[in-house]
Formats: structure tokens, sequence, C-alpha cells
């Protein structure tokens, strides 16, 4: 019974990754249930076992992202270190989704609009709670001192935007650079009175 479970666990992961790789590439209105069972090697008519809907397919995929982001943010709140270091390691997280989980993490950024009404109102609040929560960890940096005194929305604004585009210009062939990634410190903030965004 495990390995049944287990297996089909593994196909489940299967479906989801390779139709996160088409949403990409196709777009969520582009890409058929056909297309993906057809890509995976299997009959349209078999992954219905699996997984319920192309809905589905894209709610399971924002959400795990989503809650990815949540669940990283709530360890970063808790410790007890600076906030430049919170909001490095925060930087580095979202770095590593796109470079590791990248078709996962562009379908989240682009398609969640196609997410089922219901689903979608679950999925703006999610949004909104990290937006919140993390302009929340900017404005204590600054009111610690360990920022400069910007706007927090411009300031959060400006991470998420920026961040948005390592997936245009990152490359897996990088493989050298991804390597230093991994390996080296981040240096990217100046602490106190010489941080600037």
């Amino acid at each position: 019974m495990a390995t049944i479970t287990k297996n089909k666990t593994e196909k489940l992961d299967q479906i989801l990754k390779e139709a996160a790789r088409l949403f990409r590439q196709k777009g969520f209105g582009g890409t058929s249930m056909r297309d993906l069972a057809a890509q995976l090697g299997m009959e349209a008519a078999s992954m219905y076992y699996h997984i319920g809907s192309k809905d589905e397919i894209l709610e399971k995929i924002c959400f795990e992202v989503a809650n990815n982001y949540l669940d990283h943010l709530e360890e970063i709140e808790i410790q007890e270190t600076t906030h430049i270091d919170k909001l490095k390691e925060l930087i580095r997280f979202h770095v590593r989704m796109m470079i590791v989980n990248g078709p996962e993490v562009s379908v989240t950024n682009h398609d969640w609009k196609y997410l089922t009404k219901e689903k979608l109102t679950t999925f703006k609040e999610l949004r909104k709670l990290y937006e919140t929560r993390l302009e929340t960890l900017i404005s204590a940096g600054i009111q610690a001192g360990e920022l400069a005194a910007v706007n927090p929305q411009v300031a959060l604004f400006t991470i998420l935007s920026s961040l948005r585009w390592v997936e245009y210009w990152w490359k897996p062939q990088r493989s050298a650079w991804r390597y230093r990634f991994r390996r080296r410190p981040w240096k990217g903030t100046r602490h106190a009175r010489n941080a600037h965004w």
C-alpha cells in the first residue's frame, strides 16, 4: 500500500513539474491536458487518476509556491538577527526559488489570474499577507536605524519588482554562477546609514 501511495505521489509530482514547464512555455490557456499527457507519454484519461483538472494543476502549483514563500518568511521573522540579515536571507530565498523551481515560480507570477474564482480570492489574500509582513520587516529595519529612511511600501515593491527580473535573465547553463551563488555569502546590502535601495 505504501509503495502504491509513493508511486502515485511521484507521478503527481512529475505531472505538476511538466505542467509548470508547459504553462511557462505555452501559457496556461495555450496548454491542454492532451498536450500535457503527450509530453508525459500518458493517455489523457490516465492523468485524471492523479489530478482532477487543469485548474487543479494550476492551483497546486500556485499555492505550493505561495506557501513556500510564506513559510520561509515566518522562519525568518523569528530569527534573532538584524533586519538587514533577515532581508538578505529572504532575497537569497527568492533567487534560489527562481533558480531551482523556475517554471513553478514563473507560472505563479504570471498565471495566477487564471485560478478559479474562490481560489483566486484566497491566493490574493495570501499574496497581500506576504506583502504586508515583508513591509513590516522593512519598516522595523528603518525604525532600528539599519535601513535608510525611505517609504517602506516603495522599498517593498522595488525589492519584489527587482527579484521578478531574475526569471528573464537567468539561464540554467550558467552552472558556474549557480555554484558561486550557493557557496559564497551575499554582500548586497550595507549597514545602518550607508544602506540604500
